[in-house]
């Protein structure tokens, strides 16, 4: 019995039983179908499709990001809040409230006209704002100034000790600073010596930034609101204006901007920016551009979100077979989260098909080899 003949039916009924060929994704002609499909049936996203085929449709760079943090009044640098340490030295000459001690203090506290320094026990501020000084109490002394304190210290001791002077350094300084932290070089509080530094400021004094600025996102925190801006945005000094608060707390996050490659492409995989801003045609040649046997140039996509609230789906179409699309590529920035995808040329489901049919023969044509040969 031939082989041959045993085989051809076999594989006559796995070709029948094939629903579908081997595909990369849909052609440019399904995806502008399905789109269409899911706007006019209301059942799916309203996905609008633009042609790129003039500059008018290129969108613009995306601007800096607002800042949406509230605005601080600069205040003092030496502001007194709690969790601050304070040093308190008091100066009397005269009959001393604290400084009486020897001869002094056995005559009942006697007039001595030497000058007399007491350093009192550091003192923290509570969370109410308030010190203890001795023989006055406790005194509110936040949002104070230093300079504030000093004096309400001396007006306090004045009807107990003759003509007091009071000193007021701040041994640790908590309200008048900012918290940093992730990928910085020394993380921890850091003081703001004149309430005037930018954000990039305050990294470089935290030892600057380590990694690529591109790939790093500073997350500010100020009270119950948050904004995050790109590191190298800031770097760059596009936020020179916005100056960092005291009780401000910012972070450096990992967080590379990626878009990724589908369909009929050299390869398919999320890449991540090579730059700070990059093109859509330098988009393609990362992804080694059309498969040349499987791709149309024709159908070259961009999928994205836009709108006010990131949540309108768009789809840009390149015809890449054309000259001026080049040229209006190399102009359109590209966007995090950008997915570039390559149709599948319609051309190619005979030459598929040609492929299958071929791979199912293969067999075929070995058995029959061998039968010949045995037969010989």
């Amino acid at each position: 019995m031939n082989f041959r003949y045993c085989l051809v039916p076999v594989t006559l009924g796995i070709l029948c039983g094939c629903s579908t060929l081997p595909s990369t994704g849909p052609t440019g002609s399904q995806i502008r179908s399905t789109a269409e499909e899911a706007v006019e049936s209301g059942t799916g996203p309203q996905i609008a499709i633009v042609e790129v085929d003039r500059a008018e449709v290129v969108p613009p760079v995306l601007p800096p990001v607002e800042w949406t943090l509230p605005m601080q009044p600069t205040t003092p640098t030496d502001i007194v809040g709690p969790g601050d340490v304070l040093a308190i030295s008091i100066y009397e000459a005269g009959i001393p409230l604290f400084g009486s001690t020897g001869a002094s203090a056995e005559m009942g506290g006697s007039f001595d006209p030497a000058v007399k320094m007491q350093a009192l026990p550091a003192s923290r501020v509570n969370d109410d704002g308030e010190i203890t000084i001795p023989y006055v109490g406790r005194l509110n002394v936040r949002g104070r100034t230093v300079t504030e304190v000093q004096e309400m210290i001396s007006q306090s001791l004045r009807t107990l000790s003759q003509d007091p002077q009071v000193l007021v350094n701040r041994e640790q300084v908590i309200t008048n600073s900012v918290i940093v932290a992730g990928e910085v070089v020394q993380p921890g509080r850091l003081v703001l010596q004149t309430n005037q530094e930018s954000m990039s400021d305050v990294v470089a004094l935290s030892g600057g930034y380590r990694g690529d600025p591109k790939d790093l996102v500073l997350r500010v925190k100020r009270g119950e609101n948050e904004a995050r801006i790109r590191l190298s945005k800031v770097m760059a000094g596009m936020y020179e204006d916005l100056k960092a608060y005291p009780g401000d707390r910012l972070t450096i996050l990992p967080e590379p901007m990626m878009y990724s490659v589908m369909g009929a492409s050299g390869r398919v995989q999320q890449f991540p920016f090579t730059r700070d801003t990059m093109t859509v045609m330098e988009a393609i040649a990362n992804a080694g551009g059309p498969d040349r046997s499987t791709a149309d140039p024709q159908a070259v996509f961009l999928l994205r979100f836009t709108g006010p609230n990131g949540a309108e789906p768009v789809v840009y179409h390149f015809n890449l077979m054309k000259t001026p699309t080049y040229f209006l590529a190399q102009q359109f920035a590209l966007r995090d989260d950008d997915i570039l995808y390559f149709g599948n040329a319609e051309a190619n489901q005979p030459r598929l098909l040609i492929q299958t049919i071929s791979q199912l023969f293969a067999p075929v044509v070995t058995v029959t080899t061998v039968a010949n040969t045995l037969g010989n």
